[in-house]
C-alpha cells in the first residue's frame, strides 16, 4: 500500500494543465498502478465512449460552449462576456496558482491534496490581469471540450476518489457506498415556531455532515460523489480548523462576511444521504463508523443541552439526575442509519493492464433478484442498447473504432444496484422500543419531558410550578414558552439556535452572531412599513407617548431587504418600536390597554389612509417548494437526460452525424439517452448547493421582502408578505431551472441575477442550475398572523402534496381566512395551450390582481360576476358569451378614470384592459371545462373561474399591494 495522499494528489494533477507539477512536488511514493487505473475508470465513467477518428479533435478555447448535463441546453460563454484564453495562458495561470497553494502548506501531501480539492478551481492567488478574466469561468471549464458538460474539477475529483480507494484496498478494489439517515419529515415537522422549523432542518443537515466525517477524514472529501462538498461552509470550517489550511485562504468566503443569520453557515446545505467511492474491504467498517460517530456527536450535544438547562435555572450539573438518563435513552438509536455497499469487483476484468475485456456475469447475477429476472438474464443498464453496443469490439473500414470500455462504463449499473439495496435496507427498519411511563412532551407527544425529579412525571405539568421547564419558561422564554415541557429531541432543536449561534461566533472570532426571527405579524406588515418608512416627517405624539410609557422595543427583527433599503434613514428604529408595541399588545392581559396600543400603531402606520378604507394588514404567507422527481433525475430517467449525440460540442456533431448514417450500431448508440455518471451526480449536487446557498436567499431576501427559513438542496421554506408570494414563487421556480421567461433586465430589484440555458450568472459568478427539464412543485399558504404556526404548517404541507398530486410542475395556493373559510387554487407555472389560445394562468392571476387593486377599479366586479355566473352554461370554444359578460362587469366597475397601470407596466385605458382580461378569463374557463369533461373529476369551467376570481379579489385587497399599500397616507 503506497502513500494515500501522494497517490490522490498525483491523480488529481494528471490533467495537462498541472501534470508538470508532479515532478516539482516530489510525489515519488505514489501508487502509479492505482493512478493509471483510476484515470481509465474516470474517463469511462464521465464521458461517452469515443470514436477514434480525425473529426473528434477540437480546440474548446476557440469555441467556449457549455452543455447542461441534464437538459442538453447549450450556453455560449462568449455571449455572456467571458473571453476565452489560449491553452498556454491557462496552463501558466493554473500552475502558478497550484504552486502557491502547495507552498502555503509547506508541501505536505495531505494538506496539498485538500488545498487543491478546495481551491484549485478558485484562481484567487493569480495576479495576472489576463488570467483573472479566466477566474470566474475556470470552475466550469470542461475536462474535455468535446463533451463540455462536466468540469476539470469534477473529473479530477473522480480520478482522485478512485485512486484513493484502489490504494487503500488490500486487493486494489473499490466499492460504491450509499448511506442515508432519517427520519426526515417527522423530525423537521415537530415545530411550534419558525425558529423550530429552521432548527429541525439545520440540525438534520449538521447530522448529515457528522455522518460523512469518518469517510471524509479517511479518504478526503472528494471520496463523496454526492453531495458535492466543495464550498459547503461546514466543510470549509473543517478544512481550516481541523486540517490546518491557512485561515487567510478563507477570508473572501461568503461565510466570513456576515455576522447574522444571513451567513451561509445558517443554511441547511446538505441532504440526508450520500454516495461515496471507498475501498471495497473497508466499506462495512466505514459505514459502521459513520453510524457510531453521528450518534456519539448527538449524545454529546444532548448532554450539552441538559447542562445548559440546569445552569440556566441554577441547578447543579450532576449526571446522576434523571434528565441526563432521559436524554441518553431518548437519543439512543437516533438518527436511523441505513447503508448499502456494492463492490466493483462484481465486474471481472480479464485484461488487467488495460482494464478491459469485462465479464459482467457476477454483476448480472447480483442485479437479477432486485429486477425480478433470472440470473442468466441481463437487466437494468446491462439490458440497454448502450451497453449492448459498447460491449462489442467494433472497427470500421476507415479503421475508426470505439475506445474499449473499462469498468467505469458500468457505473450506472453499480449505482442502480446500490440504490436498490439501500431501499431494501430502509424497508427493514428495526426499532428498539423505549418504555415511557410518565407524562409526554407537549410538542411531540412521544417521549417523557425532561425532569430532574422522576416523580413529577406522574401528574400533569399543568398542575406543577416547580418543574425544570416551568423555571426555564421564566428565565429563557426563547427556550420554552409558558406550559411547554419538552423531551430530548425537541429540547435539542429548541436550544440549537443558541448553541449554533455561539459556535459560529467562536469560529468567526466574534462575540455574538445575531439570529433574526421575523415574527408573523411583522411579515404581514412589511409592505406597509416600507411605504411608511419612505414618508417624511415624525411619528405622531401618541406614538412617542406609547414608547415612553411601555419602554423601547428590542429584538424585533425586520426582513433584510427592508433594513438595507432604509438603513440610512432615521425611522428604522421607530419601525421596530411599532412592531414591539404590537408584540406587547398580543401578550397584554388587559384587553382595553391592548386595543389602545393597536389603535396607536394603526394611526401611526396608516395615518389618513384609515379614512380611505385601508386597514392594517394581518395576513402573511408561507412558501414550501420541492423539486419534482429527484430520485428519477439522480437515476438518469429519459425526461432529464440528453442523448449521446446531443452531448457532443456543436462543432463535433457534423462529423459524428456523418459517421452515424452508415452504421446501425452507432446510430442506436447515438439515439440512446446518456446513462448516469459520477459527473452527472456531482453536477446535480453542485446545482442544488448553489441554488440553496446562494440563489434562493438572493431571490427571497434581496429581490423580495421575505425571510428564508431554510433552504437545503431542492427544499425551500420561506415566509413572505402576501404581495410578494406569487412573484417570488415564480422567480424561484425559474431560478431552479435556470430558464427565465421573457426579457431579463437588470433593474434595481433583480440586478445581479441572470438566468440562461440552465445556468445562472449572479454577481459576476457563473453557476449551473438544474436545467430546463427540471421542475418544482410548491405549496403556498396565506394565513392570519395569529393563526397557530403548527396549523399553518400542516396546511402548507397539504398544499405541497396537492401540487404533486395535480401532476407536479405547478403550485397549490390555500388562503385560510380569519373567519375559517378556505380558498384554494391549483395553477401550472407555465403557459397552457388550447386551440389557438396560449394561456398563462399565473400571469393572468397577477394581471387580474393588479387590475382589481388599482384605485380606479372596484373589487365589486368580482362579487357581481360570481353572483350571475351561477346561472350561465359552461363555456366552450372561444367562450364569447362569457367573455362579453365579464368585460361588462369589469368595465362597469372601472369608474370614470381614464388610465390604469399595474406593476407589470401595462399602460392603457381601463376599458381596454377589462376587455383583454375578460377574454383571457373566459378562455381559461373554457380550457378548464374541457379538462373537466375529459377527467370527470376536475372542477367545471365556471366553478374554477369563480374560485380563480375569488382568490384574485382576496389578494388584491387594500394593503396587499407593493406600491399602493398605504394609498392616501400622504394626504
Amino acid at each position: 500500500m503506497s502513500d494515500l495522499w501522494k497517490t490522490k494528489l498525483k491523480a488529481r494533477l494528471h490533467e495537462p494543465f498541472t501534470e508538470p507539477l508532479t515532478k516539482v512536488l516530489k510525489l515519488d511514493g505514489a501508487n502509479e498502478d492505482a493512478i493509471d487505473y483510476a484515470e481509465k475508470w474516470a474517463v469511462a465513467a464521465d464521458r461517452p465512449q469515443w470514436l477514434k477518428a480525425p473529426w473528434t479533435e477540437l480546440n474548446w478555447n476557440e469555441e467556449p460552449h457549455l452543455l447542461h448535463p441534464l437538459s442538453g441546453d447549450e450556453l455560449d460563454l462568449s455571449e455572456l462576456g467571458f473571453a476565452s484564453c489560449d491553452e498556454k495562458s491557462v496552463t501558466n495561470a493554473v500552475v502558478e496558482h497550484v504552486k502557491k497553494l502547495t507552498k502555503g502548506v509547506d508541501g505536505d501531501a495531505r494538506k496539498s491534496h485538500l488545498a487543491l480539492w478546495r481551491f484549485s478551481s478558485d484562481l484567487f492567488s493569480v495576479k495576472d490581469p489576463a488570467a483573472q478574466k479566466l477566474a470566474a469561468l475556470w470552475r466550469m471549464t470542461p475536462s474535455d471540450g468535446r463533451v463540455p458538460d462536466h468540469s476539470v474539477a469534477d473529473h479530477s475529483d473522480l480520478t482522485s476518489a478512485f485512486a484513493g480507494a484502489f490504494n487503500q484496498d488490500s486487493k486494489g478494489g473499490a466499492a460504491l457506498l450509499a448511506l442515508a439517515i432519517g427520519p426526515v419529515q417527522p423530525f423537521i415537522a415537530a415545530a411550534r415556531s419558525t425558529s423550530d422549523l429552521w432548527a429541525g432542518s439545520h440540525l438534520l443537515a449538521r447530522l448529515s455532515w457528522e455522518t460523512m466525517k469518518p469517510v471524509v477524514k479517511a479518504l478526503g472529501p472528494d471520496a463523496i460523489l454526492f453531495p458535492r462538498l466543495r464550498g459547503v461552509p461546514l466543510v470549509d470550517l473543517w478544512l481550516r480548523d481541523e486540517c490546518d489550511l491557512p485561515a487567510e485562504w478563507f477570508e473572501s468566503c461568503d461565510w466570513q462576511q456576515e455576522s447574522n443569520d444571513s451567513n451561509p453557515l445558517f443554511s441547511a446545505a446538505l441532504p440526508n444521504r450520500f454516495v461515496a467511492v471507498v475501498p471495497a474491504d473497508q466499506a462495512k467498517a466505514l459505514a459502521e463508523e459513520c453510524e457510531t460517530h453521528v450518534r456519539q456527536w448527538l449524545q454529546d450535544k444532548g448532554k450539552e443541552v441538559v447542562d445548559r438547562l440546569l445552569k440556566e435555572v441554577g441547578e447543579t450539573q450532576d449526571e446522576s439526575l434523571y434528565c441526563y438518563q432521559q436524554m441518553r435513552e431518548q437519543l439512543a438509536g437516533f438518527p436511523e442509519v441505513h447503508w448499502s455497499a456494492v463492490p466493483f469487483s462484481l465486474i471481472k476484468v480479464q485484461d488487467k493492464a488495460r482494464q478491459t475485456d469485462l465479464d459482467t456475469k457476477p454483476l448480472q447475477a447480483s442485479m437479477a433478484p432486485l429486477f425480478g429476472v433470472a440470473e442468466n438474464e441481463e437487466s437494468g443498464f446491462l439490458d440497454t442498447e448502450v451497453w449492448q453496443t459498447l460491449k462489442k469490439k467494433m472497427v470500421w473500414e476507415d479503421r475508426s473504432s470505439f475506445i474499449v470500455p473499462t469498468p467505469g462504463v458500468l457505473y450506472p449499473a453499480v449505482f442502480d444496484l446500490a440504490e436498490r439495496v439501500l431501499a431494501s435496507a430502509k424497508s427493514l427498519r428495526q426499532f428498539d422500543q423505549l418504555e415511557q411511563k410518565g407524562w409526554r412532551c407537549s410538542l411531540s407527544g412521544e417521549g417523557e419531558w425532561l425532569t430532574t425529579d422522576k416523580t413529577q412525571l406522574k401528574k400533569s405539568y399543568r398542575q406543577q410550578e416547580n418543574t425544570l421547564w416551568a423555571k426555564i419558561a421564566k428565565k429563557r422564554p426563547a427556550w420554552a414558552k409558558k406550559g411547554e415541557h419538552l423531551a430530548a429531541l425537541p429540547a435539542l432543536k429548541r436550544l440549537w439556535p443558541t448553541l449554533f449561534s455561539e459556535e459560529v461566533g467562536r469560529v468567526l472570532g466574534r462575540k455574538t452572531v445575531d439570529r433574526y426571527v421575523v415574527s408573523t405579524h411583522s411579515m404581514a406588515l412589511v409592505h406597509q412599513l416600507n411605504r411608511w418608512l419612505k414618508l417624511p416627517g415624525l411619528p405622531p405624539p401618541a406614538f412617542q407617548r406609547a414608547c415612553e410609557e411601555y419602554g423601547p422595543a428590542t429584538g424585533i427583527a425586520l426582513p433584510k431587504r427592508l433594513v438595507e433599503r432604509h438603513r440610512s434613514g432615521d425611522k428604522l428604529k421607530q419601525a421596530k418600536q411599532l412592531l414591539g408595541l404590537l408584540e406587547l399588545a398580543s401578550e397584554c392581559d388587559d384587553a382595553d390597554k391592548a386595543e389602545e396600543i393597536r389603535t396607536v400603531v394603526a394611526d401611526t402606520l396608516l395615518g389618513k389612509a384609515l379614512d380611505s378604507g385601508v386597514r392594517q394588514e394581518t395576513y402573511y404567507s408561507l412558501l414550501l417548494m420541492d423539486g419534482d422527481r429527484m430520485g428519477k433525475i439522480l437515476s438518469g430517467d429519459e425526461q432529464h437526460s440528453m442523448t449521446y449525440a446531443e452531448s457532443f460540442h456543436r462543432s463535433m456533431k457534423e462529423g459524428f452525424n456523418a459517421e452515424v448514417k452508415n452504421n446501425q450500431f452507432l446510430k442506436k448508440y447515438a439515439e440512446q439517452k446518456r446513462a448516469v455518471s459520477p459527473s452527472r451526480h456531482m453536477a446535480i449536487s453542485g446545482a442544488l448547493n448553489d441554488f440553496s446557498q446562494k440563489i434562493v436567499r438572493h431571490v427571497v431576501e434581496q429581490e423580495h421582502l421575505g425571510k428564508l427559513i431554510y433552504a437545503g438542496g431542492d427544499d425551500v421554506l420561506a415566509m413572505l408578505p402576501v404581495a410578494d408570494l406569487l412573484p417570488a414563487a415564480d422567480r424561484l421556480r425559474q431560478a431552479y431551472s435556470g430558464i427565465a421567461e421573457g426579457e431579463q433586465t437588470e433593474d434595481s430589484q433583480r440586478k445581479g441575477l441572470i438566468l440562461d440555458s440552465g445556468f445562472a450568472l449572479l454577481d459576476g459568478a457563473l453557476y449551473r442550475t438544474m436545467g430546463s427539464t427540471a421542475t418544482v412543485s410548491a405549496g403556498l399558504v396565506v394565513v392570519h398572523h395569529q393563526a397557530p404556526l403548527q396549523q399553518a404548517m400542516t396546511v402548507l404541507h397539504s398544499a405541497e402534496t396537492a401540487a404533486k398530486k395535480a401532476g407536479r410542475n405547478c403550485f397549490h395556493l390555500r388562503i385560510i381566512k380569519r373567519s375559517g373559510n378556505l380558498l384554494q387554487l391549483t395553477l401550472p407555472w407555465g403557459a397552457v395551450t388550447q386551440a389557438s389560445y396560449a394561456l398563462h394562468p399565473l400571469k393572468l392571476l397577477l394581471r387580474l390582481c393588479a387590475y382589481l387593486r388599482h384605485e380606479a377599479v372596484s373589487r365589486r366586479a368580482v362579487f357581481h360576476s360570481l353572483a350571475w355566473m351561477k346561472d350561465l352554461p359552461e363555456p366552450q370554444g372561444d367562450a364569447e358569451m362569457l367573455a362579453t359578460l365579464l368585460a361588462y362587469q369589469l368595465k362597469r366597475q372601472a369608474g370614470d378614470k381614464k388610465s390604469v397601470s399595474d406593476y407589470h407596466n401595462l399602460d392603457g385605458l381601463a376599458q381596454d384592459l377589462a376587455q383583454d382580461l375578460a377574454q383571457d378569463l373566459a378562455h381559461l374557463a373554457a380550457h378548464q371545462n374541457g379538462n373537466a369533461v375529459e377527467q370527470k373529476t376536475a372542477l367545471s369551467g365556471l366553478d374554477y373561474l369563480a374560485n380563480f376570481m375569488a382568490v384574485a379579489e382576496f389578494l388584491a385587497r387594500e394593503g396587499r399591494g407593493k406600491d399602493d399599500a398605504n394609498r392616501g397616507a400622504e394626504a
